[in-house]
């Protein structure tokens, strides 16, 4: 089975990090009990010294090369994935998507309903390339900017809701597509290092996530089990 995370700046992570791909890594390589990839076209962090992604600096050197690919950018968004998705799923034979993308699309690009077009065309061109895809997708967890700005607030919620309906318009027996939910206590003030990108505990939380609705709705690994010594 081959897994492929897709996302922007919280999925890619900035060098020093250990990302949520390497908690999910970790979390495979122990529960899944037999061969599995990881796969996509990028394996880069973001550097923000150079503004670029370039760096190889995860936190854990032992992080291994394979386990690094990913479809993530930072300040990239569903309308910046949606023609990448393709290519990228047709390339790695992806099995499975597991996809955090929203918030930059709602602060910086499009409104709730031009994002939600987005995510459809995304999983159309999913599917186009891979006709038998699973993807899961998570909701935007409202950063702190939405503590202040209220329409930018109703935007994510708005955007949440039809993301929620192209879930339940979209997925079929052949290509199912579920929506998971924001993880449990995930608090912008403790989860994140700067009230949008996940530190070690939003990782885990953002990680557990994944982890739970792969394994309740498909019977993949097991339930989350973080590790504590990083």
């Amino acid at each position: 089975m081959r897994f492929m995370f897709v996302g922007d700046s919280m999925t890619i992570g900035r060098a020093g990090d250990y990302t949520w791909r390497y908690r999910m890594w970790q979390h495979f390589s122990s529960t899944l009990g037999g061969p599995f990839g990881i796969v996509g076209p990028r394996s880069e962090l973001y550097d923000t010294f150079a503004d670029a992604a370039t760096s190889h600096e995860y936190a854990d050197p032992g992080f291994p090369e394979h386990a690094r690919r990913h479809l993530a950018g930072w300040g990239e968004g569903w309308q910046h994935m949606a023609p990448l998705i393709g290519p990228a799923a047709r390339a790695g034979r992806a099995d499975v998507l597991l996809v955090s993308l929203g918030l930059i699309d709602l602060g910086f690009y499009t409104d709730a309903g031009a994002t939600a077009a987005n995510a459809r065309l995304f999983i159309a061109e999913a599917r186009a390339a891979r006709p038998g895809i699973r993807m899961v997708l998570l909701p935007v967890i409202p950063n702190v900017r939405a503590l202040d700005d209220a329409p930018f607030a109703a935007e994510v919620e708005r955007f949440n809701e039809l993301l929620a309906k192209a879930v339940a318009d979209l997925t079929t027996d052949a290509s199912p597509v579920l929506l998971a939910a924001r993880p449990a206590s995930y608090e912008i003030h403790h989860d994140t290092y700067d009230g949008t990108h996940p530190n070690a505990s939003g990782e885990h939380r953002l990680a557990g996530e994944f982890a739970a609705v792969l394994h309740q709705a498909w019977g993949i690994g097991a339930p989350y089990r973080p590790r504590r010594d990083a």
